[in-house]
């Protein structure tokens, strides 16, 4: 139980933040000076060399009690003999300068032990990272006004704790939502690498202990000289913060004309020369980091050359990497995500059971430092997914968890979606392995099988953005990631608590308010995207963030519904079906077998059933969707409310930011909502028992008012659109108006504006009443003009399509408004975008559209 100081938490919140420090930030703790003769007056770092982890514990102690308390701390970096001080170090350097502790922690690699008790804090780890993360342990409890006393052994769960950031070399990075790569740009590392050092002190403080720096779409061009050489700095960088380099490989480099490497003609892994490239190379990367953690590998993956190219194995190709990387210490992670392109019409085909196919008959052939890093489930990171069946099928191979920290099919970070219950889904799922405990989080830490090698990656793809990810409260999920990995029995709601605290503050408000919004956030997103299994419902052909469920089938992709105008759903049984049911062990397999015994939320992935199929809650399949689909919107309109309770609480910088996304998300959530409704409702025939699918009594279409230099447009897809059309201006040098005469009742209301955003164009839009502006913005993704806070823009992937994701809305409030105006809105095209707006909607207050 945390025992807060008896003081006010808040810090002063005068001063902007930009995020930049996220968790770290060391807030001041008013009154924070009466607790100086409980706190140490010496710290002791067992280390003189600034390159070590030890010696940056020091210097955080230093930081972290003079920030948030205002007591200077001396420090020193060998025995002091001091009763009030902080001594931190490993445990056989404290051994030597102290002597031995009453009692010896049991720890491993990257364990630590702290201990407040006495008049000397000891904070002593396995290694000098096992030091570091315990001072950053310490220092979160300072940082949340805590001085319990504890003494306690920490080990991290699995060995493995990574991030894969997909930075491309150019400097672009693939599902980056937060700007430019902060190692990358023209093909070359950069020179500055500040930013570099900051991303690891925020990992370090979560017990990560690898960075894979290049995307997992590799390019050969990261293994030149030069680039080898910036790696190098990369290490240099990272090192003393106990965060060590990964790099992901393209398997064909030897025939790549990589600048500075001998060119081959073949990249087949059982090839001598192949072999020797890979093993020059190898060498060459540890003369300048002898500390490489290792390779990730994706091989003959969507495209992506592999050793099935010359008819050998994926062990084969692995064990190539493996056997180069085996006398410098590093490791292969290997990824599962293999699958090859499918035949819908196959009642029986299923890129779901591809990993089983590939990796199960090859299981005990993977080489002793080969790691399988298996996605969660067995698709793409969906809203909701069954933990992939390949963790229970592997026992004689390592295997690794891949989560994905960046939202690619969740949001892209313009929609709030806290991921942490959703990962616990899959960490806390049992397999029952012949018939025994096999809990997910057991079998990747090695625990379950004996292994000693296993563990966690996860997608994050940092970019220069301040926010790291591209949204303040997104960075909830990295510090969960990091939580996580280290102890995946940890409570979700607990390890946000804990995030908000230390990121804001712990005003009990400020607590129990963004507690609400994130823990409401996963299942609002699974709701109004794709509810009982469905997946997301987003357009899989482009950009993964809007809605667009027509792309999920008639693809060779495999992501299939399998909808059509009477049934839904993939039929995944043994009896019937793909036989995916049947690749579990047997008493998981028997319950997804079983519709009876299939839970609600994951009927339609294994399930192909009428949509009038009765739920166990009693409900049809096509009444849930539209139930869910309008609860889950209706849950996203609250998000930004809470959030404005918030304003005077924390500080406007980010106060604003993350309204504005608030707002956004609200907004989007309907276009979603109507979408998928209107889809379903479409393609089924079947209508809303409730009779709210096409039912919009306080809209008015665009294109059913007086239009001058604007026409109609039909959208693509369809369900894009209110009423399925659209306005676009007539060319894009016209400037277009469309008015119309009220006829509501007099009153005051909130004037909705649904328009499109197109990546190629920032149109501008005037909204006004009998001649008298309401309002006007620019759709380039910013604030209205006169907002006082500047410009805010999202960062999801861009759209240059009228479409679902270029569909947005912006609300002005509190109109008066009287029955006879004259509404208009006169748009002003630019570039390619031809002003394109959907329709008004007149909203009696507190009405959702």
């Amino acid at each position: 139980m945390i025992r807060l100081l008896a003081l006010s938490l808040c810090a002063s919140l005068a001063a902007a933040e930009n995020g930049l420090a996220a968790w770290l930030r060391y807030a001041p703790l008013q009154g924070g000076e009466g607790y100086h003769s409980t706190l140490p007056s010496h710290i002791v770092a067992l280390n003189t060399s600034s390159a070590s982890p030890v010696y940056v514990a020091g210097q955080e102690l230093q930081q972290g009690i003079q920030s948030i308390y205002g007591k200077q701390c001396n420090v020193h970096h060998s025995y002091y003999s001091a009763s009030s001080s902080v001594v931190v170090g490993t445990l056989d350097e404290y051994t030597k300068a102290y002597g031995s502790l009453s009692t010896t922690p049991d720890l491993i690699e990257d364990g630590y032990w702290l201990s407040t008790e006495g008049n000397t804090v000891q904070i002593l780890g396995k290694n000098e990272r096992g030091a570091l993360y315990g001072t950053f342990a310490y220092l979160s409890m300072l940082a949340q006004g805590n001085l319990t006393k504890v003494a306690y052994s920490s080990n991290p769960n699995a060995p493995v704790r990574w991030t894969n950031e997909w930075d491309n070399l150019d400097g672009s990075i693939e599902r980056g939502f937060a700007g430019n790569s902060n190692w990358f740009a023209n093909g070359v590392i950069v020179s500055n690498l500040t930013r570099t050092a900051e991303y690891a002190r925020l990992l370090a403080s979560i017990g990560i202990n690898a960075v894979v720096v290049n995307n997992v779409n590799a390019n050969a061009s990261l293994l030149t000289p030069q680039n080898i050489e910036g790696l190098g700095r990369i290490a240099d960088v990272m090192r003393p913060y106990g965060v060590q380099v990964g790099i992901s490989l393209y398997f064909s480099s030897p025939t790549s004309g990589v600048k500075g490497q001998a060119n081959l003609t073949t990249f087949d892994p059982l090839d001598e020369s192949v072999v020797a490239w890979w093993t020059n190379v190898t060498g060459q990367i540890y003369q300048q980091v002898p500390d490489m953690a290792g390779y990730l590998v994706k091989a003959n993956s969507e495209g992506q050359p592999g050793p099935l190219t010359y008819n050998r194995t994926l062990a084969q190709g692995a064990n190539l990497f493996a056997k180069a990387l085996q006398p410098h210490g590093g490791i292969v992670m290997f990824r599962a995500f293999v699958y090859n392109n499918l035949n819908e019409s196959d009642w029986y085909a299923d890129r779901a059971n591809a990993q089983i196919q590939f990796f199960k008959p090859l299981d005990g052939e993977f080489d002793s430092n080969v790691i399988i890093q298996i996605k969660y489930g067995p698709i793409d990171f969906q809203v909701r997914e069954p933990a992939s069946p390949l963790f229970a099928n592997i026992p004689k191979s390592n295997a690794a968890i891949e989560l994905q920290v960046t939202q690619e099919y969740l949001g892209q970070q313009c929609h709030l979606v806290y991921l942490a219950p959703l990962w616990k889904t899959i960490l806390d799922f049992d397999l029952r392995v012949d018939n025994e405990s096999s809990l997910v989080r057991n079998v990747v830490s090695g625990q379950r099988f004996n292994h000693s090698l296993g563990g966690y990656a996860g997608v994050v793809n940092v970019g220069t953005n301040d926010t790291w990810i591209g949204s303040h409260m997104a960075m909830s999920n990295l510090y969960a990631y990091g939580r996580l990995a280290w102890d995946p029995t940890l409570d979700s709601q607990y390890i946000l608590q804990e995030w908000i605290r230390l990121t804001f503050n712990a005003d009990q408000s400020v607590v129990n308010t963004m507690t609400q919004i994130s823990m409401e956030s996963w299942p609002a997103y699974e709701n109004y995207s794709g509810n009982l299994g469905e997946q997301t419902l987003t357009d899989i052909l482009y950009t993964h963030f809007g809605p667009n469920p027509q792309t999920q089938d008639n693809t060779v992709w495999g992501q299939w519904t399998r909808a059509d105008h009477t049934t839904i759903g993939m039929d995944r049984t043994v009896s019937n079906g793909t036989g995916f049911a049947g690749n579990y062990p047997p008493e998981i397999a028997a319950m997804y077998e079983n519709i009876a015994t299939t839970p609600d939320n994951l009927l339609l992935w294994f399930h192909h059933v009428n949509y009038t199929h009765l739920l166990h809650s009693g409900e049809t399949v096509i009444q849930d969707f539209y139930d869910q689909h309008y609860a889950g919107a209706a849950t996203a309109q609250t998000f930004a409310t809470m959030w404005e309770s918030l304003k005077g609480k924390i500080d406007d910088e980010r106060y604003y930011d993350q309204l504005f996304r608030q707002v956004y998300q609200a907004g989007h959530s309907l276009v979603w909502r109507d979408a998928i409704s209107n889809f379903y409702n479409n393609i089924s025939g079947i209508p809303d028992a409730a009779h709210r699918v096409g039912k919009h009594p306080y809209r008015i279409e665009a294109e059913s008012m007086q239009l001058d230099g604007y026409k109609p447009y039909t959208v693509i897809p369809f369900e894009a659109a209110s009423n399925y059309t659209a306005i676009v201006t007539s060319s894009n040098t016209t400037t277009g108006t469309a008015q119309t005469m009220i006829t509501c009742p007099s009153g005051t209301y909130d004037v909705a504006v649904n328009y499109f955003d197109q990546f190629g164009g920032d149109s501008h839009f005037v909204v006004s009443l009998n001649n008298v502006t309401i309002g006007e913005w620019t759709a380039n993704l910013k604030p209205w003009i006169g907002s006082s806070q500047g410009p805010r823009v999202l960062g999801h992937t861009p759209s240059i399509y009228i479409d679902g994701h270029s569909a947005t809305r912006i609300t002005f409030s509190n109109v008066t408004v009287a029955k006879g105006d004259m509404l208009k809105i006169v748009g002003t095209p630019n570039g390619i975008e031809p002003a394109p707006l959907d329709y008004v909607s007149l909203l009696p207050l507190g009405i959702v559209d």
